[in-house]
């Protein structure tokens, strides 16, 4: 695929983690890019998005939290995670949209990823 996520992992409460994306091609570098989360207990879930003209939005449970950052040179997305809960467990996806897309709710709507598995223990 043009996505692909990694970093996930297992950590107890209160731990941090960075999950990563890197994807293939600089068309990318111009779309809107996020991260969606799905899990059976919460379904699927937009966490943050980054614009290609720098803003960010996040969802209001990981506000102050998460960090998502993006360097173009290198092709890579990052989620910066800190202060994990045990609700943040999940599959993490790194997905690219189009701008008109660029919202929490929409970012299942364009490409991504295989995904990345956190698990967060309390």
């Amino acid at each position: 695929g043009q996505l692909m996520e990694s970093g996930g992992g297992s950590v107890q409460a209160g731990g941090s983690l960075r999950v990563s994306c890197t994807y293939a091609t600089w068309t990318y570098s111009t779309y809107c890019m996020g991260w969606f989360r799905q899990s059976p207990r919460r379904g699927r879930e937009g966490v943050a998005t980054f614009r290609a003209d720098g803003t960010t939005t996040y969802a209001d449970s990981v506000k102050g939290r998460f960090t998502i950052s993006r360097v173009n040179t290198n092709k890579t997305l990052h989620l910066q995670m800190t202060n994990l809960k045990p609700e943040d467990t999940g599959m993490y996806y790194c997905a690219a949209v189009s701008a008109k897309d660029c919202t929490l709710n929409n970012l299942f709507l364009g490409y991504w990823g295989q995904g990345t598995q956190v698990t967060i223990s309390s």
